[in-house]
């Protein structure tokens, strides 16, 4: 017989271990490991890790096998391995009816079950009395499912169970907006079971997601059913978050140990090397211990000062744990693979030595890895005094099996038995390699023939939908509806995946169903769903932003590739010719670059062998799905009125069921058209500016109803309306809805009782030429008999008025018409796809959204995740059902979040962002640079383009100079509302148009922070093309420079986007812990906060946010920041308490007091105006920060004489 070798023995030492020490604890029947003798639960998560040394054991054996004995061993050892994932998957099994549920709720209640009951597998505590949901644990799950099957395990065995996890994947999928308790069970660390978003459940869903994606369950011996579909587009979204949330690992949690398994082995979820490098750090300095690392900051678990009598903290109690937290020896394990994994032998070689001098010998000299090492009770004040110098005793678990595991597992790579890639077979630890570049293919395809012409004539060739026959091309909702079947399955009630949005990424796949090739358009293209569609320069826009971002976030292999549809609507009004915007875009794509993109514009054929495909067989004629019996089930979409592209080149008969089906999802109820055709005039006598006033509606309402005095004839306000829609103003008064219009001129159709006659209304209707009358007709008729009101127009039965305003909306996006596009979109309740996802995306980024303009209870926090029907709700409570303001909230919010994405920058140190302020703000600027009323400010901002509006949004943000000028409306347009372009202001102060004389027609812009009186606004009418400034009307006014207003302007922008400067809450935190707390406006905030929060937790900056928040004037606010900012350099001096409450507001008044002395000492006396809210002076506002009379002078002197109260005699002595 042959002798044994050296490296034999060694792992049959290995082998002992985990018999003794893990396999011990195996259940015989279900597989599962119990966590001690004593406790008898298995917990998923730690299940899992408890496995990987047997799974890594068995490999080793298998590889370094000497004799027949050992393959038998690795065999026996793999086994066990399948023996407990098959134990977990039939504990998730059981519980499939909350895997159909969580899809749609992503309810705490309705979750998976994070431990279960190791003899029987049926779940052991109620849904309630445990923080089961746990998305890190699932997707580790799934994560390891993966990598096994891809070592060589079978696992999964039927395609029921293929499906179970096609559904999981679906549970998970979601984990970026999903808040959970995360790795500790314990959610937000005071232990009150207040879950929240945990970097370490979206990274380890990331890796999951990414891992699992395209692999076979079945191993070698699949076919396509057994594969697993990933969207993309949720994965990049986990990756954007982890981005912004690192090193933080939640909102209460300012760092956290459990990050090592994501910015490591086993997710490798973080792509930046920087990020990596920095989140280790942190973890080293700010948790390290002696004995291992704490798992988070002030954790009070198993420390002497924890009551053991009840689970929750209260918050002033986690500063007691401060020092004394529990060391937990696992975390270095990790460091350990980590180094392996890095190839940092050193790493390795100090963390082994100093994990060999913190494990417990056993008996037979066997080494055990304790749960955590605290404290002794007797020893904690010498701790307190200084930290890391008392000896710790192991308490809990012994062995501890997740760190068990993980010791084994790690010497078997350090020793060189193991390699990583045998514990990585679908090669994660690669995430953080350089990335080839991406090149984006654009295929250009023209709706019809005609296109297709008109394109030829400016010299650009492009196929039409019917050339490229038979590749199939449809529009991106479609798709959604296809992946709404994946992953259904009758035997277990599955319905698969829920109806949601598919990002660009999942469309620039190409995927074959049934044998055909299809392609779909990205869905910024379709304009069923909202109003930004109809704008082509915003289509553009978008366009660059999707090239931008699948040149950055494409991991796939072969390349993306986006198909472009040109279609009538990107034609020019009378549809003779491209739309300029549109045909430079297709230029820009031929030269190789766009948006900083690299494109390649070709032909789909062209592009068949390099891009990436996805088989979609769940559709196959074989499989039991069948695609029509769920007409009733709700999976499509609400709005059916959904045009497709014409594929007229293949023959009816021979549809197949697949065919039917798509026609029957694209069945577009077209609209007939039964309004007159509108006129062409361009001199109509009003001005349309889409604007309803609650009370208006509200009367007219009552009055329909008849809950007025009957025979008061009822009168609706002037000239068809257009009076009372201007009483918009979001500039000058704070309560925008209260102004009562006139009753008087037009009288309407009357019937016998005095009642509107809505029958002959139908009459005039039919006369009417132009949009603004027809809208005004058509509101009158939803205001008084509702939306499904049939109005019999010209004879025909079923023609509601919601369909007529249906079709007036699509003639107003024909017409750019933007305010009454967004007008009826409101009254049609038309739905943002995006909305919920938008909003979701700021959310996640630590961005807390307000919508409705302030004070507070009209303004409502959005600071979790929403379903999509709650949210519109909201907005348009928090309106003050105003239709205008509700609809324009939502679009601010769609390009927020675009921005976001793209330019994270924008958004540095902005925790809370005010769409209502953000809508004043622009308005504010409107009427500022076009010289005009607030009400013609509101009513411009109303009918910027798309385009537009997000151009000045992104003006606000970023806080550059910039000018708004009038512009000449194309002729055809029937809007007299004024054109506005936006563009930057450059270092002259002149701006290209007017460097290039393009556009003379342009208003002098006079930066003014004041509203003139009325006489001083007639000698300059805002109509009139160079608006006059008012020191030419002589009299008192200073004629202010160009650069006056300048700092007014940037406090009032930073104060409505919320911006604050650098490192200004760890400030804020630091003051509080030497006096007894701040008070602003009346709100104090109390200095116990510091004693529940760390400086760098997000908690405490909402917080701090709330307390600020109270403030409605966005300069005033400002300036209170820039009084604390003054305050916290006190608290870097050496003084160690400033007692007291100090009265913030009371530091800028009394500043502005000395500004205001300082200013009649210089002979100013007339000029000095006070704003009426805060009376603080409007100079005072528009001052520079430094300089002799800056206001950080008067601040710094008002602190040191506000201080001087409250500090001790012995303090500085004011000079």
């Amino acid at each position: 017989m042959r002798s044994r070798s050296n490296s034999g023995v060694r792992l049959d030492g290995y082998a002992r271990l985990v018999q003794q020490t893990i396999l011990c604890y195996q259940n015989p029947v279900t597989g599962l490991l119990s966590a001690s003798h004593e406790q008898k639960d298995a917990w998923v998560r730690d299940n899992i890790y408890s496995i990987l040394a047997v799974w890594g054991l068995g490999m080793a054996y298998r590889k370094n096998a000497d004799r027949d004995e050992d393959k038998a061993k690795a065999y026996e050892l793999e086994q066990n391995v399948v023996k407990l994932m098959r134990g977990l998957l039939q504990c998730m099994m059981r519980q499939v009816d909350k895997v159909e549920k969580f899809k749609h709720t992503q309810s705490t209640r309705d979750s998976l079950h994070a431990k279960y009951n190791t003899a029987t597998c049926s779940t052991v505590v109620g849904d309630d009395q445990w923080g089961h949901l746990q998305v890190d644990a699932t997707s580790l799950f799934l994560l390891f499912l993966a990598q096994m099957t891809a070592s060589g395990l079978r696992i999964i065995f039927t395609l029921d169970e293929v499906a179970f996890i096609q559904n999981l994947v679906f549970y998970i999928e979601a984990a970026y907006k999903v808040a959970d308790y995360g790795m500790w069970e314990r959610g937000d660390k005071t232990n009150q079971g207040i879950p929240e978003l945990n970097a370490s459940s979206v990274g380890m869903a990331k890796a999951a997601l990414e891992a699992i994606d395209e692999l076979d369950l079945f191993g070698a011996h699949g076919g396509r059913k057994s594969v697993i579909h990933v969207l993309p587009d949720d994965v990049e979204h986990c990756q954007s978050i982890l981005f912004s949330m690192l090193p933080r690992a939640s909102t209460s949690k300012e760092i956290d140990a459990g990050l090592l398994s994501i910015i490591s082995f086993p997710a490798f979820a973080v792509e930046d090397v920087n990020l990596v490098n920095l989140t280790k750090n942190e973890i080293i300095s700010k948790l390290q211990g002696r004995y291992g690392c704490c798992r988070f900051l002030r954790d009070g678990y198993k420390t002497p000062r924890e009551d053991p009598n009840r689970l929750h903290y209260d918050p002033a109690e986690l500063k007691l744990f401060e020092n004394i937290e529990c060391e937990w020896p696992v975390f270095w394990t990790y460091f350990i693979i980590d180094g392996v994994f890095t190839g940092d032998a050193v790493q390795v070689q100090e963390y082994r030595e100093a994990l060999e001098g913190i494990v417990i010998r056993g008996k037979n000299g066997i080494h055990l890895v304790p749960e955590l090492y605290a404290i002794p009770p007797n020893k904690v004040d010498e701790e307190y005094k200084n930290p890391h110098t008392v000896d710790r005793v192991p308490l809990g678990k012994l062995p501890h099996l997740w760190g068990q595991s993980l010791y084994i597992l790690s010497s078997l790579l350090a020793e060189g038995f193991l390699a990583t890639g045998e514990i990585d077979p679908l090669n994660r630890r690669f995430s953080t390699s350089i990335k080839p570049d991406v090149v984006v293919q654009v295929t250009v395809l023209a709706e019809n023939n005609h296109i297709k012409d008109l394109l030829r004539k400016h010299g650009v060739n492009v196929q039409s939908i019917a050339d490229i026959h038979p590749i199939r091309v449809q529009p991106g909702r479609i798709l959604s509806h296809i992946y709404a079947k994946l992953g259904r399955n009758k035997n277990m009630k599955l319905s698969g995946r829920p109806y949601r949005h598919i990002g660009v990424l999942g469309t620039s796949k190409l995927y074959v169903i049934r044998n055909q090739i299809f392609t779909f358009t990205p869905q910024f293209t379709d304009q069923h769903h909202f109003y930004l569609a109809l704008d082509n320069e915003m289509i553009v826009e978008m366009l660059r932003i999707e090239l931008a971002y699948l040149c950055t976030c494409w991991r796939m292999t072969g390349r993306p590739t986006l198909t472009f549809p040109i279609t009538h609507t990107m034609l020019t009004n009378d549809g003779s010719d491209i739309h300029s915007a549109v045909l430079s875009t297709i230029r820009k794509l031929e030269d190789g670059y766009f948006g900083g993109a690299r494109v390649k514009l070709g032909s789909l054929s062209e592009f068949l062998t390099t891009s990436f495909y996805t088989y979609l067989t769940f559709l196959d004629p074989d499989c039991d799905e069948k695609l029509f019996d769920d007409a009733s089930e709700g999976s499509f979409s609400p709005d059916s009125d959904l045009g497709g592209y014409l594929e007229d080149t293949y023959n009816q008969e021979g549809e197949d069921e697949l065919d039917q089906y798509i026609n029957h999802l694209l069945q577009s109820t077209s609209l007939k058209c039964y309004l007159p055709p509108l006129c062409k005039k361009t001199e109509d006598s009003h001005v349309f500016s889409a604007i309803h006033s609650t009370r208006d509606i509200l009367s007219v309402m009552a009055k329909a109803k008849g809950l007025e005095i009957p025979f008061v004839p009822m009168t609706l306000p002037t000239k068809v309306l257009s009076a009372h829609r201007k009483s918009l103003n979001l500039v000058d008064s704070p309560q925008p809805l209260l102004k009562k219009a006139p009753d008087e001129d037009f009288l309407w159709p009357r019937d016998d009782h005095g009642d509107v006659d809505c029958e002959k209304l139908v009459e005039q209707l039919k006369d009417c030429a132009n949009l603004q009358d027809q809208a005004d007709i058509l509101y009158i008729l939803y205001v008084i008999k509702g939306p499904s009101w049939d109005t019999n127009l010209s004879g025909q039965h079923g023609v509601t008025v919601h369909s007529l305003l249906s079709e007036l909306y699509g003639k107003a996006g024909l017409n750019q018409e933007w305010g009454l596009i967004r007008y009826i979109s409101g009254l049609l309740r038309k739905k943002v796809e995006v909305l919920a996802e938008a909003c979701t995306d700021l959310l996640s980024h630590q961005k807390q959204l307000t919508v409705g303009l302030p004070p507070e209870p009209r303004e409502k926090t959005i600071s979790a995740p929403l379903p999509p029907e709650e949210l519109t709700k909201l907005i348009y409570e928090a309106s003050g059902q105003d239709i205008s303001i509700a609809v324009l909230t939502q679009e601010i919010v769609v390009y927020l979040a675009m921005y976001v994405r793209a330019q994270p920058s924008l958004f540095v140190e902005m925790l809370r962002l005010r769409i209502g302020l953000i809508i004043q703000v622009m308005a504010t600027e409107l009427a500022r640079s076009l010289n005009c009323s607030g009400e013609e400010a509101s009513e411009s901002l109303m009918n910027l383009s798309p385009y537009d509006m997000k151009n000045l949004l992104h003006h606000i943000l970023s806080g550059k100079e910039f000018g708004v000028e009038r512009s000449m409306r194309p002729i055809h347009s029937s809007t007299s509302s004024p054109a506005i372009s936006i563009h930057e202001v450059g270092h002259t102060g002149v701006t290209k148009t007017e460097r290039s004389g393009i556009n003379r027609l342009r208003s002098e812009m006079k930066q003014m922070t004041r509203r003139f009186s009325a006489d001083d606004q007639r000698s300059s009418t805002p109509s009139s093309p160079t608006g006059t400034s008012s020191s030419d009307s002589g009299g008192h006014h200073i004629g202010w420079g160009e650069r006056q207003g300048q700092w007014l302007r940037r406090r009032r922008l930073d104060g409505a986007i919320n911006r604050v400067p650098v490192g200004f809450y760890q400030r804020v935190w630091k003051i509080l812990q030497k006096c007894h707390g701040l008070s602003i406006d009346g709100y104090v905030l109390p200095s116990s906060t510091t004693r529940e929060m760390t400086p760098q937790e997000i908690k405490f900056a909402v917080h701090v946010e709330a307390v600020l928040n109270r403030v409605p004037q966005p300069e005033y606010r400002q300036l209170l920041v820039e009084a604390i900012m003054v305050l916290t350099l006190l608290s870097d001096t050496d003084m160690n308490s400033i007692g007291g409450i100090i009265h913030v507001d009371q530091i800028v008044q009394m500043a502005n007091q000395l500004f205001l002395q300082d200013q009649m000492s210089l002979g100013a006396t007339d000029t000095l105006e006070k704003d009426q809210a805060t009376g603080i002076c409007h100079f005072f506002y528009d001052s520079a920060p430094s300089g002799a009379y800056g206001t950080m002078t008067y601040l710094t002197k008002a602190v040191a004489s506000h201080l001087q109260e409250l500090l001790p005699n012995s303090g500085c002595q004011m000079q």
